[in-house]
Formats: structure tokens, sequence, C-alpha cells
């Protein structure tokens, strides 16, 4: 887990340095995860190596607006990419 947290301090100082106008729709956060959700989010990325806590995340956060009423064509489509894509159901590489 501390190689991801590295990796996402180094995309948030990218990020920062990188221009505005060309990265409008990327939005960069760094929260803090209940012990809980951190080891079951390790765990399930460790058994499933087509996934990424990115692409976790965008699921995550996808699946939480569509069940709370955003009607999103876009969402719509992010949620069901990553969620049924072919390699997300794929024990291992």
């Amino acid at each position: 887990m501390q190689k991801l947290v590295k990796e996402m301090m180094k995309t948030l100082k990218d990020d920062e340095t990188a221009n505005v106008t060309s990265n409008d729709s990327l939005i960069s956060f760094l929260a803090e995860v209940p012990p809980p959700i951190k080891k079951a989010m390790e765990t399930f990325i460790e058994d499933h190596p087509n996934w990424d806590q990115y692409r976790l995340i965008q699921a995550a956060l996808s699946g939480f607006l569509i069940q709370n009423g955003v009607e999103s064509r876009p969402i719509n489509r992010l949620y069901f990419q990553n969620m049924f894509s072919k390699n997300g159901f794929k024990k291992s590489l």
C-alpha cells in the first residue's frame, strides 16, 4: 500500500505542475481511508490484478452516484465499463 500512496503523491505533484486548462476533466484528491476499507481494497486489488486503485475508486464513485439518482449517460458508461469489462472477472492474468 505504501507503493500506492507514493504513486498517488507523485501523481498529485505532477497534476499541480500541469497546465490546468489541459486537465479540466481531472480531479485529484487525497483522502484518509478507514483501515477496514483500506484492507478490503488491498485484498481486492491483490486478488484481481487487472484492477487498480483508480479503477476501483472510479467504479465505486460512479456506482454511488447512479444509486443516488444521478442520471448521466457518461457516468453510466463509466460504471458499466469498469464493472462489466471482459477483464473485470479474471482471477489472474
